[in-house]
């Protein structure tokens, strides 16, 4: 026997094709009427509720912070910190608390999360409102260069209907 002289034992069975009339009935499994039983019938997707709601959700445009910026609470200070030390992003670095983000040392936010009892100074760093007062209150110091600005803008909003 040649591979061409093989042949399969059973036939291909066809695909019954509906909706032709035929012996399953006029409707052929497909009901009376409505847009399921007509040819060529398309649906909406289901999903299009959620894909109308992307451009209103944190995507691709949004704009917001770049994710540069690493929080650190003055309850992990207290812990890692002698009193009178300065506290700079490069020590906190250092001092493997924080860690660098593509390669660059990040902006810290030192939030009020914990107590503190050490006199600390603290540079280069932005503070929450709670975290400055707990610190001053101790007789720290929060030191702010230049080329550093809080974040205490107020946006208007305009509506021009």
């Amino acid at each position: 026997m040649q591979l061409h002289q093989l042949k399969p034992r059973h036939k291909l069975k066809k695909k019954k094709r509906i909706g032709r009339g035929g012996k399953k009935g006029t409707y052929s499994g497909k009901g009376i009427k409505g847009q399921k039983s007509r040819a060529g019938r398309k649906f909406a997707p289901v999903i299009r509720e959620l894909i109308k709601k992307y451009p209103k959700l944190r995507g691709y445009r949004f704009k917001g912070h770049k994710g540069n910026l690493v929080v650190v609470n003055v309850g992990v200070l207290e812990e890692r910190f002698e009193s009178s030390e300065i506290v700079t992003p490069k020590l906190l670095l250092e001092r493997k608390i924080i860690r660098r983000i593509k390669g660059k040392v990040p902006k810290v936010k030192i939030l009020g999360k914990g107590e503190i009892t050490k006199k600390l100074i603290i540079e280069n760093c932005e503070t929450s409102k709670v975290a400055k007062d707990k610190i001053e209150k101790v007789g720290g110091e929060i030191k702010i260069t230049n080329n550093q600005e809080t974040n205490t803008k107020q946006i208007s909003i305009t509506n021009n209907r």
